[in-house]
């Protein structure tokens, strides 16, 4: 099956709210606790575009089958060549290769927008995603213990780099 990569559209977002609110009631990948409103999602994708980051989305059969997206690292002039980037997958094409054409379409755009590093902060938990990142390059650098706090447990975050070249 065919999956189109392409930049999101107004149109995408409730489809991009439903896989994002699946993830923080359902998951450690976000560490938000309350589902995100369809005007607090759009603002946020309309918020990374004005700046000039990209919001792809993976579509399959003519659905959205995930999205991913990059910007700032820190807020400090310093880091303007280190992005951190974020990718999801619907539930029902997770493993098989949505993620990762996002993931490669990302890092893509970010060479050839001449950033130096990728960041990926990921719950330890999620082995799939560190994994998934590790497949495409990315070395694990760090790890921030009892960073969060979500389902009544501490969470810590590792984080994933891949220098670009």
């Amino acid at each position: 099956m065919e999956i189109i990569i392409r930049p999101y559209t107004e149109n995408d977002v409730p489809a991009i709210l439903a896989i994002v609110n699946d993830n923080i009631l359902n998951s450690t990948s976000l560490y938000d606790y309350s589902p995100r409103t369809l005007e607090q999602q759009s603002n946020l994708l309309k918020e990374k575009v004005a700046k000039n980051f990209p919001v792809l989305v993976a579509e399959k059969k003519g659905e959205v089958a995930g999205f991913g997206m990059y910007g700032e690292f820190r807020y400090r002039e310093a880091y303007r060549f280190t992005v951190e980037h974020s990718v999801y997958v619907a539930k029902k094409n997770k493993g098989k290769g949505v993620g990762g054409k996002l993931l490669k379409n990302l890092i893509a755009h970010a060479k050839a927008h001449k950033i130096h590093t990728m960041i990926g902060v990921i719950d330890a938990e999620n082995k799939g995603s560190i994994q998934f990142h590790e497949k495409y390059g990315f070395k694990k650098v760090g790890v921030i213990k009892e960073s969060g706090y979500k389902f009544n447990r501490w969470l810590d975050s590792v984080f994933m780099q891949r220098i670009l070249k």
